[in-house]
């Protein structure tokens, strides 16, 4: 299928790894023009190399810099001929318990994960309107839908972006533009982060990594754990032309793992 997006320009943050890249890879191989972020700037580079090689006909722009601060946004904006799609991401807040986070820690949540999506949602979907075009895809997480006790910082901050969207991708003046915002919410998928959240968990319980990891994809009606190149995929579809109609929504990407019906 022709997604009807190739020349266009995307901006992805958080890009060097992980379902980040995922989703610039898909977009570059439909043809879409990206700028990626993300702070370390060794693994931004080999990334931006992996993209080209996948289309040497695209620009793939790399902008080293924290996405979550004032300059860092202003870079990656100007770095951006013009943005088109908008791929908001940011690593999740560590987890624990509420009692022992102080203000400070709330903050930084708040800024990383609510923030800094709507900063860069207010730089761009005006413009985007102007065009006719626009998509924008945040990245939250499924705890958006099922809470987990112990990730209650990225539960509050991701919740409240949850709502924010909610309402802003129903302003007549976008949707009717062709602008869309929809939130891309990810289960459990093969990153690093996971592996990461499962050796502090494999220590805690005094078992392998291994074990931790099998434990968690048993308890997904799939059996696995997502890919990044599957999530990317989603994400593309999500920013085509054909994804005019979906707007304001909560697409959750899980494997069947939550129980819900709605």
């Amino acid at each position: 299928m022709d997604l009807g997006i190739e020349g266009k320009w995307a901006l992805v943050c958080a890009a060097s790894k992980g379902l980040g890249k995922g989703c610039a890879a898909a977009l570059v191989r439909e043809g879409v023009n990206v700028v990626i972020t993300a702070r370390g700037d060794e693994a931004l580079q080999a990334t931006a190399a992996e993209l080209r090689a996948l289309n040497p006909k695209v620009s793939v722009q790399a902008l080293a810099g924290d996405i979550t601060t004032l300059e860092g946004r202003a870079a990656a904006l100007a770095a951006c001929p013009q943005v088109d799609i908008l791929v908001n991401n940011a690593g999740g807040p560590p987890p624990g318990d509420f009692r022992d986070w102080d203000r400070e820690a709330w903050i930084k949540a708040v800024d990383a994960n609510m923030l800094t999506p709507i900063e860069l949602m207010k730089a761009t979907v005006d413009k985007m309107a102007e065009r006719g075009f626009g998509r924008v895809v945040n990245i939250t997480s499924g705890a958006v839908k099922a809470p987990i006790d112990v990730l209650g910082l990225s539960n509050g901050a991701r919740s409240g972006l949850t709502g924010f969207v909610a309402g802003l991708a129903r302003q007549s003046k976008l949707a009717a533009a062709n602008v869309t915002i929809n939130n891309l919410l990810p289960g459990v998928f093969d990153t690093d982060r996971v592996r990461n959240t499962s050796m502090g968990a494999a220590a805690k319980l005094g078992k392998t990594v291994e074990e931790v990891l099998a434990q968690r994809r048993a308890t997904i009606p799939a059996q696995r754990f997502g890919t990044a190149d599957e999530f990317g995929a989603f994400c593309a579809f999500m920013c085509s032309a054909h994804a005019a109609y979906l707007t304001g929504q909560n697409i959750l990407l899980d494997g069947g793992a939550y129980p819900g019906t709605f």
